[in-house]
């Protein structure tokens, strides 16, 4: 019963995965249930994945450097390119 239960779990976090990678609630939902689901078991999962839905979550689909800054490239002295966000 428990290899059952664990692997129809398995089964639905992968299947969750691409989902999870394309709005900040369904990662906010996500963070929210397995931070919940380590603290308070069951309970705490559901609770927990309620309030990272409403809450949010960080946004992974773009870098956080998006439009923010301004990105200023150059040659070292070897001939390496280098690049730093300014």
């Amino acid at each position: 019963m428990r290899a059952a239960l664990k692997a129809a779990m398995l089964v639905i976090v992968l299947a969750a995965v691409p989902v999870a990678a394309q709005a900040g609630t369904l990662e906010g939902a996500a963070i929210g249930a397995g931070s919940g689901a380590l603290i308070a078991g069951p309970p705490g999962a559901v609770v927990g994945g309620v309030v990272g839905a409403v809450v949010g979550g960080p946004d992974i689909v773009r870098p956080r450097h998006y439009n923010r800054g301004q990105r200023t490239c150059w040659r070292d002295r070897n001939g390496y390119r280098r690049c730093a966000w300014r």
